[in-house]
């Protein structure tokens, strides 16, 4: 039930008791959104006050790094302040609370967190709660992008600021109606109450409630003791669709007149087409309606997406060069090596010593479950897209650059989408189906074939770590890291056009993945003069964030590294950790995995446990695992497949601050275990002459079912701060480190080139570049087991 009135509410913790302003928007059913602005301060940000008491007193005290003072959450979240008042929530008269979303959902259950919020504030059943998305908003600015695991955080306060004002509207509305003070009402369930027993539906008050002019108002927050939904565990409020397929992706939209198409592309990354033999012969296929020479390749148009798999391995094309037609593995790894920055700090013979280590992350795949798609209709005064953006505005206002229309002409639908992980902060898809329906001038509904985006589409990319840690007498003296990498793309900037065309300089793109990597990269260990630097060479490469951009292979290098300083200093890895810690919530997350996964039990041999921690956007995860790399495990035959070790077990304890919805952080601690597994172990991208080998899942090796820990535990620690954290990237890092250092523990092999399995034969016999995508299967049924 929530409390009398609305003066009574104090902010969370973390926010405090003050005041926040909001508007009552004009309209004909109440429309409320939050404003913040000067006269509001920003949310306090997500970091505990730590008694130094609690803290060990080893290690030389380090000076804090720009992330532990400001990371990209917190810059991610100031840039959204400004444009929080357009954020809106609106009152049905069927009692129903509507909130379009500025961000995208695709599976990390932002949209039931958002839910939970609105219900929470306004004290209405989660079930009369509606999250849609928005289109794109260019007045929205920074708001509307999805990354850096930063969508509750930056929504958590607006969101709830705008549904208190709703909630203090009905309550005067119903005061009026009932004729009741309004100090003797309560709310519950969408129900004012008054003291006489009187209640009143809030569908009944929505259309009393509203405005007929937009006006200010102050409100208070419900206390977090008070909280009945926040920080419970919730089920996703798209579970029954998802699982009964009624739910629509991408990937499902009907759009009138769109039919399905698709693009044969180059043999090699970004080639070009010179000329294409026999495009009249290929129109004249069955259901072809359209064949079409566009920047990426040669796009097809056909009554069916069987049909145009057909008519694109029957064309006939000369491709030009691309832009790394020579390049493979070695020659980039050569490239990198020269790249390298210099360390600063050696080893003093007889006064320190050192840990000095090199690690190679190769490129892994950026391919989401659902792949690339979008539909375009676009006309000559006008376009319409429809697609699973990350970054709505950046790509509605270049879709209408390449078209020369103004951006008021082109509408940008976000659809729900089937998975991202980074991949959908770019709008390849949209870019290039707007681009086919002008070529054609039809409405197309595009489809990559997952071949496409294995070799053509969006890779993580290859990098390496040097290392250098010196020590003596018991303290880690200094700390050193040269993360050097194939350059990142960040051109869709920070989600519209003035930073995604800065992204793109020549010295601009420098500076942005060095603003990304400062504000990412943290030690959380005392290690004296601590540095991390990164260089970025090579743009040939379509490239981007993947998940958890730079973080999980640079703290695998590190924990690697850690664990070889406590063998150097004789202790143990558990204990080394703790007593290097800089934060009491890292050692609470530390402390919680091994006392739950029992750590330094008795292991048989050819097995082992291993232990990392990461801090990341002012939350701490910590992970123990425990890996099977006995002969027995590691040559299992499966077929078509890559067996190898086996990670038998995984304790997580990971927090974020305040979790919204423990359940929904569970699930994405569990997502990020199995990638920090499969970059570990298996999976990867191998580089030959311009072509990535891998063309399908089949043999990308990703984390399988017969890899996946039985013994799996998650534990979401109690509430450290009144404000949400990151999640949606949190759990890579520390599990692809923890499975590593457990890989060394179990073999006596100190892993230097991640995944493990990156040099031992592929396993499978790479798909032909030409025709660039393979035979649909027929042998579905014989693949079975």
């Amino acid at each position: 039930m929530g409390d009398q009135g609305t003066d009574g509410r104090s902010g969370a913790p973390g926010v405090g008791r003050r005041t926040f302003l909001g508007y009552v928007l004009a309209a004909s059913t109440l429309t409320v959104a939050a404003q913040f602005g000067e006269s509001v301060a920003a949310p306090q940000r997500a970091s505990a006050a730590v008694p130094e008491s609690g803290l060990p007193e080893a290690g030389i005290p380090s000076l804090p790094e720009p992330s532990e003072i400001y990371d990209l959450n917190d810059m991610l979240t100031d840039a959204a302040l400004p444009t929080a008042n357009l954020i809106s929530i609106q009152l049905g008269t069927d009692g129903t609370a509507t909130l379009a979303l500025p961000r995208a959902e695709v599976g990390q259950g932002i949209t039931t967190s958002s839910a939970m919020i609105v219900a929470e504030e306004l004290d209405i059943p989660l079930s009369q709660v509606r999250i849609t998305l928005a289109d794109a908003r260019p007045e929205l600015l920074f708001n509307q992008l999805t990354g850096g695991s930063n969508t509750t955080i930056s929504t958590f306060t607006p969101i709830r600021v705008a549904a208190a004002i709703a909630r203090g509207r009905l309550l005067n509305a119903a005061a009026l109606a009932l004729a009741e003070p309004i100090d003797t009402l309560t709310t519950a369930l969408g129900v004012v109450t008054a003291a006489s027993g009187a209640k009143m539906t809030y569908g009944q008050l929505a259309t009393a409630a509203a405005s007929v002019s937009t006006t200010a108002v102050s409100v208070t927050l419900k206390d977090a003791k008070d909280f009945t939904l926040v920080g419970t565990p919730q089920g996703r409020i798209d579970a029954l669709d998802a699982v009964t397929g009624r739910k629509q992706f991408a990937m499902d939209l009907q759009v009138e007149g769109a039919l399905p198409s698709m693009v044969c592309r180059p043999p090699t990354i970004n080639g070009t087409v010179v000329s294409v033999q026999n495009q009249g012969a290929v129109l004249a296929m069955p259901g072809i309606t359209d064949v079409a020479v566009i920047s990426t390749g040669v796009a097809v148009r056909g009554a069916t997406f069987g049909q145009c798999i057909d008519a694109v391995r029957a064309l006939q094309v000369t491709w030009g060069p691309g832009t790394e037609d020579h390049s493979s593995d070695a020659t980039v790894l050569a490239e990198l090596a020269a790249a390298e920055l210099p360390l600063v700090v050696p080893p003093l013979p007889l006064l320190t010593q050192a840990v000095d280590e090199r690690f190679t992350f190769h490129f892994a795949s950026n391919s989401a479950l659902e792949p690339n798609c979008a539909v375009a209709d676009v006309r000559s005064d006008r376009a319409e897209i429809w697609a699973s953006l990350k970054s709505p505005i950046v790509a509605q206002e270049a879709i209408a650059a390449d078209l020369g229309l103004p951006v008021s002409a082109v509408t940008v639908h976000v659809v729900q989408g089937g998975g991202s992980f980074g991949r959908k902060l770019f709008f390849d898809a949209a870019r290039e189906a707007a681009e086919i329906s002008k070529a054609m001038g039809k409405p197309v509904r595009l489809m990559w074939h997952r071949t496409d985006d294995f070799r053509q589409g969006r890779s993580h990319p290859m990098s390496t770590s040097r290392v250098r840690a010196t020590y003596s007498v018991g303290e880690v003296i200094s700390y050193e890291q040269r993360h050097t990498s194939v350059a990142t793309d960040f051109s869709h900037g920070l989600g519209e056009i003035i930073t995604a065309l800065v992204a793109k300089l020549p010295v601009g793109d420098i500076g942005f993945s060095e603003t990304i990597f400062e504000l990412t990269q943290q030690t959380p260990y005392n290690f004296g003069v601590t540095t991390q630097l990164l260089s970025e060479v090579d743009k040939g490469f379509n490239t981007g964030s993947m998940r958890n951009i730079y973080s999980p292979n640079v703290r695998c290098a590190q924990e690697l590294v850690v664990d070889k300083l406590a063998a150097a200093m004789n202790q143990d890895p558990y204990a080394f950790r703790r007593s290097f810690l800089k934060d009491q919530r890292a050692i609470a997350v530390l402390d919680t995995v091994a006392r739950q996964g029992d750590w330094g039990r008795t292991m048989a041999p050819g097995t082992a446990q291993g232990i990392a921690l990461h801090a990341e956007y002012h939350g701490f995860v910590a992970m123990l695992v425990e890996i099977d790399c006995t002969a027995a495990t590691v040559d299992r035959k499966i077929p078509d497949a890559y067996t190898g070790p086996r990670v038998t077990k995984a304790v997580c304890a990971v927090d974020v601050g305040l979790a919204v919805n423990p359940l929904g952080l569970k699930a994405q601690m569990m997502g990020g275990i199995m990638d920090g597994i499969a970059l570990t172990l298996s999976s990867s991208l191998h580089l030959t002459n311009g072509v990535f080998q891998e063309g399908s899942w089949d043999n990308y090796f990703y984390t399988r079912q017969w890899n996946v820990p039985n013994d799996l535990e998650i534990v979401v620690m109690p509430p450290t701060t009144g404000q949400p954290g990151g999640a949606g990237e949190f759990g890579v890092a520390a599990s692809m480190a923890a499975v590593a250092c457990a890989y060394a523990r179990a073999t006596g092999t100190f892993p230097t080139t991640f995944p493990i399995n990156h040099d031992q034969p592929l396993g499978f016999t790479p798909l032909p570049t030409v025709p660039p995508i393979p035979q649909s299967p027929t042998d579905g049924l014989s693949r079975a087991y």
